[in-house]
C-alpha cells in the first residue's frame, strides 16, 4: 500500500466518522475532507475546485429553481386536491398521491416534488380525520424511487453519470435509467399503496408552518370581474372551490352596501367580496376564480427602483408602539406614501365589519402586506411592524400557472431530441423562469440547497482521488474476494446492498462518489461489464428507506409525520428487499453482464 493510498483511505475513514457522529454539518465535513486531501497532495491543488465546475452542480441547482417555480404555480396542487376529493379510502388516496409524486419525481428534483405534495397529503389526511403518519412516509419513499426513472430525478443518478464519465469516457443519458427505474417504481408504488398499514397510527406530527400561523383567519377583499367564471354562480359554489378553507364573510355592492350573504346568494360582476381564510388557501381561489385583490395590481404595476427590486409579500404583527395603531390604511396613505398594499388583516376574536381601507389598526393585529422589496423593508421598519417567519406566500403575486410546466416540458423535449446537453437545457429553463419573473430572483437563489452544492463540489475531487491513487482498487479487491464466491448476478446484488447500507452512514451523494469507483473496479476484477455495477450503486444509494438521515426527503417527513427512527424499518425494510431483489433482476435485463 502506497502513501497516497493510505492518506486517501485515512481521509475517507475520517470523513465517515464525522458523518456518522453528526457533530458537524455535512457540507463542513466535505470541506474538511477536501482541505485534508489538498494539503496531503492526494488531490492536486490545481484540481481542488474542479468539482464546482462539474455539470452535475449546474443540473441540481437549475432543477431546484424549476421545482420551486412549478410548486409556486399551484397547478399540481390544484389538480391533486380536486382528485382527492372524490377518493375516499385511505388506500386509494395514498396510491394516487404516491403514484403522482413518483412520476413527477422523474422530471423534477424529488425533494422539490415532495415539497409540492406534502401539504396536499396533510390536508387530505386531516380532512378525513386520519393520522398524517399513514400518508407521509409512503410519499417520501415514492419520491425516492420515482427519482430513479431518469438521470435528473435524483442526485445518485446524476453522480453515477459523472463516475461513468471518469471510468468509461462518457456519461449516461437522460433515459438510460428508465428501463430499470420505471418498472421498479411501479412495483414500489403498488407495495406502498398497501404497505402503509405497517406504519404506526398513534404518531402526532409537528404542526406545519401554515398551521402554526393560522391562529385566526385573515380578512381580504377581492373584486369579482366580468370575466370571472363565478359570475352568476352562488356563494356556496365559490367557497367549494377553496374546499371550505375560505369563507365569503361579506359582499359590497355599489361601493357602499355591505351585505352578509347566504350561501345561495348569486354573485354579480363588480361585487367586492370580503373573504376570510388563510393566505395559503386564498391564492389558489384567487387564481381559479380570476379574482382581483384590491390594490395588488396597482402595487405590481409600480416600477422597481432597480432590477433587483422584486415584488414581495410579507406577514407582520403590529408592535405596541407602532405608528399604525389607531389609524386606518386610508389615513396613513399606505399605497401612496409607502408604496405598499394591505392584502389581508387578522384580528383575534373579531370578524370584519368595515372595509379594510377603513379598519383601525390595533396592537397585535397581523397583516399581510405587499410591495417592492426595498419599499416593503423600509415600511416595516418605519411603521413599527415585526415580520413573522417567512412562509413564501404567493398571495397577490401574478402567476403564469402553466408556464413553468411548459418550460420544463420544452427543456425535456429538447434534451430528449439531443438538441442541447442536459446541463444546458436545465440552465436555460431556470434562466427563462427568472427572466419571466415566474419567481423572484431572490426566491430562485433561496430554492437552491447551497449546503448540498458545497458538499458535492468538495466531494467530487475526493471521489476522483480514490480512483487516481488506487485506493478504490484496494477497497474493490476486498469486495472482489467476497464476490468471487458468488454467482455473477449476486455480485451485482451485493454492490446494491452495500450501497444501501453505506448511504445512511454518509449522504446519498457521498455514497455514490465513494462506491462508484469501487464498483467499477470490482466489475473489472471479475471480468464483467461495468454498467450493471454502476447502476447497482445508483439504485442502492437512491433507496435509503431504513433511516431518516440518508436522504433529505426521509428527513423532511419525520417532523410532520411524528415518526421515530425505528418507524422507518417497518415500511423501509420490506421495500428495501423488494428493490434489492427486483431491482437487481431489472438491471441485469437492461444491462447484460458480458
Amino acid at each position: 500500500m502506497t502513501l497516497p493510498q493510505i492518506e486517501a483511505l485515512a481521509i475517507v475513514a475520517g470523513m465517515l466518522v464525522l458523518f456518522v457522529t453528526d457533530r458537524l454539518r455535512y457540507d463542513l465535513v466535505a470541506a474538511i475532507a477536501l482541505s485534508a486531501a489538498v494539503l496531503t497532495g492526494v488531490v492536486p491543488a490545481k484540481k481542488a475546485f474542479d468539482g464546482f465546475s462539474n455539470s452535475v452542480i449546474i443540473i441540481i441547482a437549475s432543477v431546484l429553481v424549476i421545482s420551486r417555480a412549478v410548486a409556486v404555480s399551484g397547478v399540481i396542487d390544484h389538480a391533486m386536491r380536486r382528485l382527492l376529493r372524490v377518493l375516499d379510502s385511505t388506500t386509494l388516496q395514498i396510491a394516487t398521491l404516491t403514484a403522482a409524486v413518483s412520476l413527477m419525481s422523474a422530471f423534477v428534483k424529488n425533494v422539490g416534488t415532495l415539497g409540492v405534495f406534502m401539504p396536499v397529503a396533510i390536508q387530505a389526511a386531516e380532512r378525513r380525520n386520519r393520522p398524517v403518519s399513514r400518508y407521509l412516509m409512503p410519499l417520501a419513499f415514492g419520491s425516492l424511487v420515482g427519482g430513479t426513472i431518469t438521470q435528473i430525478g435524483t442526485s445518485p443518478n446524476l453522480l453515477i453519470s459523472t463516475v461513468r464519465q471518469q471510468v468509461m469516457g462518457k456519461p449516461y443519458h437522460l433515459f438510460d435509467f428508465t428501463p430499470v427505474g420505471l418498472p421498479l417504481t411501479c412495483a414500489a408504488v403498488a407495495f406502498l399503496s398497501i404497505g402503509w398499514r405497517l406504519l404506526p397510527t398513534n404518531r402526532r406530527g409537528q404542526p406545519t408552518a401554515e398551521k402554526r400561523f393560522a391562529i385566526e383567519d385573515y380578512t381580504s377583499e377581492a373584486l369579482l370581474p366580468e370575466e370571472s367564471p363565478l359570475v352568476g354562480k352562488t356563494v356556496a359554489e365559490l367557497e367549494a372551490l377553496a374546499d371550505g378553507e375560505v369563507t365569503v364573510a361579506g359582499i359590497i355592492r355599489a361601493e357602499s352596501h355591505h351585505y352578509v350573504p347566504r350561501r345561495n346568494w348569486t354573485l354579480d360582476a363588480g361585487d367586492i367580496l370580503v373573504l376570510e381564510g388563510d393566505p395559503t388557501a386564498l391564492q389558489p381561489l384567487v387564481d381559479q376564480a380570476k379574482l382581483k385583490l384590491l390594490g395588488a395590481e396597482e402595487i405590481a404595476a409600480l416600477k422597481p427602483r432597480d432590477k433587483d427590486d422584486e415584488l414581495e409579500t410579507a406577514e407582520a404583527v403590529i408592535a405596541p408602539d407602532s405608528l399604525l395603531i389607531g389609524n386606518t390604511p386610508r389615513d396613513l396613505r399606505l399605497r401612496q406614501d409607502f408604496e405598499i398594499n394591505l392584502l389581508a388583516l387578522s384580528r383575534a376574536g373579531e370578524r370584519a365589519t368595515t372595509r379594510l381601507a377603513n379598519s383601525r389598526f390595533s396592537p397585535n393585529d397581523i397583516l399581510v402586506l405587499q410591495g417592492r422589496q426595498r419599499q416593503l423593508s423600509r415600511a416595516l421598519t418605519e411603521l413599527g411592524l415585526i415580520p413573522l417567519a417567512e412562509r413564501n406566500l404567493a398571495l397577490g403575486r401574478p402567476r403564469g400557472r402553466w408556464l413553468p410546466l411548459l418550460i420544463l416540458l420544452a427543456a425535456m423535449f429538447a434534451m430528449a431530441m439531443g438538441a442541447v446537453e442536459i446541463e444546458v437545457g436545465f440552465f436555460l429553463a431556470a434562466t427563462l423562469i427568472v427572466l419571466l419573473r415566474l419567481i423572484p430572483a431572490r426566491e430562485a437563489y433561496n430554492a437552491v440547497e447551497w449546503p448540498i452544492i458545497v458538499m458535492l463540489g468538495c466531494l467530487i475531487p475526493v471521489g476522483e482521488a480514490l480512483n487516481n491513487t488506487g485506493a478504490a482498487k484496494l477497497m474493490a479487491d476486498g469486495l472482489t474476494v467476497l464476490a468471487t464466491h458468488l454467482p455473477d448476478y449476486l455480485a451485482v446484488g451485493l454492490i446494491m446492498v452495500v450501497s444501501m447500507l453505506v448511504t445512511p452512514l454518509l449522504h446519498h451523494a457521498a455514497a455514490v462518489l465513494l462506491m462508484g469507483p469501487v464498483a467499477a473496479a470490482v466489475a473489472k476484477n471479475l471480468g464483467l461489464g461495468v454498467d450493471p455495477f454502476l447502476m447497482a450503486v445508483a439504485f442502492g444509494a437512491a433507496s435509503d428507506f431504513l433511516t431518516p438521515i440518508g436522504h433529505q426527503n426521509s428527513t423532511l417527513v419525520m417532523g410532520p409525520g411524528g415518526y421515530r427512527f425505528s418507524d422507518y424499518w417497518r415500511l423501509g425494510l420490506p421495500l428495501s428487499i423488494l428493490v434489492a431483489v427486483f431491482g437487481t433482476w431489472l438491471i441485469l435485463l437492461a444491462w447484460p453482464l458480458k
